[in-house]
């Protein structure tokens, strides 16, 4: 360790060095528009990955309207940044993936950097925000129907995902909402999957497309978010796929962005849900009559699995209901495998090949979500957690150095 901070002081001469060598012209170009002249050379201090620097470098001010700058600062953009690129690179990318207190002591024990971890907070979330910036910018050009074309190869199956998640949050961000049990403690994180399909296995069973896979993240409004996961699903491809597939569970915000920004896609409901929706039905109309229970469970797997849904739905029917509020779940079944019957053709599904499992977006509540932003005693705003999703979904999406490198163009 004495060596490398040994090593990084050296460095840290030398970087110093670098930055003092620079020539300054004698106009430099406003923001206004209007040439700024020279004024003088100014100090500055910047944390960088070799240590702390300071170096000098020409400053402008403008006679029109009297601001003044170092374009230097902007070159090499650290303008209004106490921190290198580098440095915002490791602190975004410790922040992103565990409390900021802990990326505090990554940096100090991996990078040799001291920082706080209001700084590390500080820095994640602004750089999570420009993310998020820079996609707004995409989706508003696809509410537009701006996007362009791409050209690539046909996709031959594209699949999107959709799921939401509960995200614990300051007690300002949930004032006045309904919860499960009174007032809410959490808002809905919306969740997006896009990636693609090519082959099956031996058993003719789905393979995904190995790092195919692309995520949007983002508490806000259903329509908001079904304009977010149709920009991510232009870029993949949607336009060029041979088959699309809509696969999630029941939930009805779900296929109405579906049936809105969708149109034609083959929509799937998971399996797996539809299974839970047996089992808790059973369960429920016939708690003491284990042997019923059981027969009748099976009998509606068993219809479930052969994509027989109006079959399954005259077997809810037939279920015992004691009381009004069985009978009324009774019927919120039987309309929810009635309204989905068209999803749940799984024998046609699997004989195309497809998924009929909704395991990826399953998956990503936890990778995307639940792994940085739901540990115990964490509570968030809006902003800062849809900073910290925009920041995760682009480093697990394989984006993360190309927006470093598009600030640097």
């Amino acid at each position: 360790m004495l060596v490398r901070d040994t090593v990084h002081g050296i460095g840290a001469h030398l970087l110093e060095r670098l930055l003092q060598q620079h020539n300054a012209p004698a106009a430099a170009s406003c923001s206004c528009g209007r040439p700024a002249r020279y004024y003088d050379r100014r100090s500055r201090r910047l944390l960088t990955a070799l240590g702390e620097v300071e170096f000098e470098r020409a400053y402008y001010v403008c006679s029109h309207c009297g601001r003044g700058h170092a374009p230097r600062d902007r070159e090499l953009d650290i303008e209004g940044q106490a921190c290198s690129p580098g440095v915002r690179r490791m602190l975004a990318t410790v922040g992103s993936d565990a409390s900021f207190e802990k990326g505090r002591e990554q940096m100090e024990l991996l990078a040799g950097i001291q920082v706080t971890a209001k700084a590390v907070e500080r820095h994640a979330e602004a750089v999570g925000g420009d993310i998020e910036a820079r996609q707004q910018i995409e989706i508003a050009r696809a509410k537009q129907l701006d996007l362009p074309e791409v050209t690539a190869p046909a996709v031959p199956i594209l699949y999107l995902e959709m799921d939401g998640t509960g995200v614990p949050m300051v007690c300002a961000e949930t004032a006045g909402r309904a919860g499960k049990n009174g007032e809410a403690r959490t808002r809905e994180a919306k969740l997006g999957c896009v990636f693609t399909q090519t082959s099956v296995d031996e058993q003719g069973r789905a393979v995904r497309d190995p790092d195919s896979t692309s995520y949007v993240a983002a508490i806000e409004p259903a329509g908001a978010f079904g304009l977010r996961l149709y920009t991510e699903a232009w870029s993949r491809g949607w336009s060029r796929a041979q088959k699309k597939i809509v696969l999630a569970d029941g939930a009805v915000w779900i296929w109405n962005l579906a049936q809105q920004h969708f149109p034609g896609a083959i929509e799937i409901v998971d399996l797996y849900h539809a299974r839970q929706h047996v089992h808790e039905v059973c369960a429920k109309l016939i708690p003491l009559d284990e042997k019923l229970r059981k027969r009748m469970t099976a009998r509606g797997l068993n219809r479930l699995e052969k994509g027989e849904i109006e079959a399954l739905v005259k077997l809810l029917r037939e279920l015992p209901a004691a009381t009004e509020d069985l009978l009324q779940l009774r019927a919120n079944e039987a309309d929810y495998f009635t309204r989905n019957q068209e999803r749940m053709r799984y024998p046609k599904f699997r004989a195309q090949g497809l998924f009929v499992g909704s395991g990826v977006v399953e998956a990503a509540c936890r990778t995307v979500v639940a792994q940085r932003l739901k540990h115990s005693g964490m509570f968030w705003t809006v902003r800062g957690a849809n900073s910290i999703l925009a920041l995760r979904c682009s480093r697990l999406s394989r984006r993360f150095e190309d927006y470093w490198a598009d600030r640097a163009a």
